[in-house]
């Protein structure tokens, strides 16, 4: 039987603390200071970073386009073939709610009436083929 040298054991203590950190640098106020590459807000939902994307200059409710790219916390495309997903805007007394589709390689599309206000709150849940449905929360055109 092998057993750990002390000085490979004490690097290795070394190394994960120094990792430490970017485990927890997945918060929201993390994310919220990321430029997300398709002009939305991110948010971490499991394994999975989720980038809800809503029209910016829809003064009045109206029926509006919503996308939502998923990827890893790499930033690497994750394929939406196969997934589910939902969306619920909330403005005020407003109330929306729209299913998600896969469009494109990693986006999940739907419609919803609302109207483009700072105070706009989003519950996105999705379920990729084969795992766990997630959810994750937004404020997507919030300071």
């Amino acid at each position: 039987m092998k057993f750990i040298k002390l000085p490979i054991l004490v690097a290795g203590i070394v190394i994960a603390t120094a990792f430490a950190p970017f485990a927890l640098a997945h918060d929201d106020a993390t994310l919220d200071k990321v430029k997300a590459p398709h002009g939305g807000q991110l948010r971490m939902a499991g394994a999975n970073h989720y980038e809800l994307v809503v029209v910016r200059d829809s003064k009045s409710a109206k029926e509006n386009a919503v996308v939502v790219y998923v990827t890893d916390h790499a930033g690497t495309r994750i394929p939406t073939t196969g997934a589910t997903g939902s969306v619920t805007l909330l403005s005020g007394k407003d109330k929306a709610v729209s299913a998600l589709t896969p469009d494109g390689d990693n986006g999940m599309k739907g419609k919803a009436m609302y109207a483009s206000t700072p105070d706009l709150k989003a519950v996105v849940k999705i379920k990729l083929a084969g795992q766990d449905e997630q959810q994750a929360r937004f404020t997507p055109l919030g300071d």
